[in-house]
């Protein structure tokens, strides 16, 4: 079983992976990189491996992520992106990151011919699978935290020109008054030679205002501030609020941990309101004695709150109506079916989405995307 090739053979695909590193141009690893970069991976691939040998199989997605690129919280999804961000920090380019997980891959396939390791297809498509998750998520990350240093940069740049237009504001003015206190003190005509310099600096100053007015009225719209706030201290008050008044079918309420420097702007109200539905109809619709999970987490330039039940699934056609006002679908029809139109009406006014992933057979998991924002300081 790969499983058991990959934990024989830990230290070797380790080494072959830093050999690697070492010999491809302008790449450079840090000794936290080499303790917890790809070695970590490595672990999380073989756990993965291993789970899926047992009769619970889909249990490994919690620590791979699903097939199919969707955004999901897990263990590998954390550490690549943190694996993501530090590679940005020692001044590398986007193909070092994929080349990263490369050398992994072609590290296991050089040793499996050397071994002759035979390995099952759905051992390859697992490795694929969190390869593919992986990459995609170091990609993300990489990608989220180079716009915003650009946009750092992009703010300095402003304040510069903002300061060059301030000062040749001030100077034409300046020459402005003065030819006016000069035509004042002197009586004199506003046709002479004082008064052409007193239109040519009215002139340059239109000049100056015309030129800038559209970047100042940009600067306008893109620094309106709502309601920064921790998405951590957020999702917490959610727990302990829904905590007290959960279903009473015996379903047990779980959220795991938030990263304490995510933050998200915003109307606090109407997102606690939306969540809360959210997880109101979880706990409506989930089969006794199954579990409600709530997460949140970034993905890129975007703060997910995930809100997972175990209804059983959805059902065909059921998705595409469920948002829509007084519609109710399941067997229980409490309520009056506003819920959730509620919901995402409130998502979409803080500029976000709400959409639903059917998991046949097993529930499924509201999906609330929004802007990721830094921590207020």
């Amino acid at each position: 079983m790969m499983h058991n090739f990959l934990s024989n053979n830990r230290d070797e695909l380790i080494n072959r992976c830093r050999t690697k590193v070492g010999e491809r141009r302008g790449r450079s690893a840090t000794e936290r990189q080499l303790r917890e970069g790809i070695p970590l991976f490595l672990d999380q691939l073989i756990r993965t491996l291993q789970i899926e040998q047992t009769s619970t199989p889909m249990d490994s997605r919690r620590i791979s992520g699903p097939a199919g690129g969707g955004t999901a919280l897990s263990e590998v999804s954390v550490s690549a992106a943190q694996h993501g961000k530090d590679l940005l920090e020692l001044g590398l380019t986007v193909d070092q990151v994929v080349h990263d997980y490369g050398d992994l891959c072609q590290s296991i396939t050089d040793l499996a011919v050397e071994r002759d390791a035979p390995f099952q297809i759905d051992e390859f498509r697992t490795l694929n699978r969190c390869l593919d998750n992986a990459i995609s998520d170091a990609v993300t990350e990489f990608g989220y935290q180079r716009d915003t240093i650009k946009a750092d940069d992009n703010a300095v740049e402003s304040n510069k020109r903002m300061g060059f237009f301030a000062h040749e504001l001030r100077n034409q003015l300046g020459t402005a008054s003065m030819a006016f206190a000069a035509l004042k003190a002197g009586n004199l005509s506003v046709n002479g030679a004082t008064g052409s310099i007193l239109g040519r600096c009215l002139q340059g100053l239109d000049k100056l205002i015309a030129s800038s007015i559209e970047d100042v009225r940009t600067l306008g719209q893109n620094s309106i501030i709502l309601d920064s706030f921790s998405l951590s201290e957020f999702i917490a008050e959610i727990y302990a609020a829904t905590s007290l008044s959960k279903g009473a079918n015996g379903c047990s309420f779980n959220a795991p941990q938030v990263d304490p420097d995510l933050a998200i702007n915003g109307t606090r109200d109407l997102l606690m309101a939306a969540v809360a539905n959210l997880l109101q109809n979880a706990f409506k619709f989930t089969q006794p004695h199954t579990e409600v999970f709530l997460t949140a987490y970034a993905a890129g330039d975007r703060i997910i709150i995930d809100v997972k039940d175990h209804c059983g699934g959805l059902g065909i056609g059921v998705a595409e109506s469920m948002f829509l006002p007084f519609s109710q679908s399941g067997e229980n029809r409490t309520g009056i079916g506003l819920g959730l139109t509620i919901a995402k009406q409130s998502v979409n006014a803080n500029g976000g989405t709400l959409t639903v992933e059917d998991l046949p057979s097993v529930g499924c998991i509201f999906k609330i995307s929004l802007p990721r924002h830094a921590m207020p300081t």
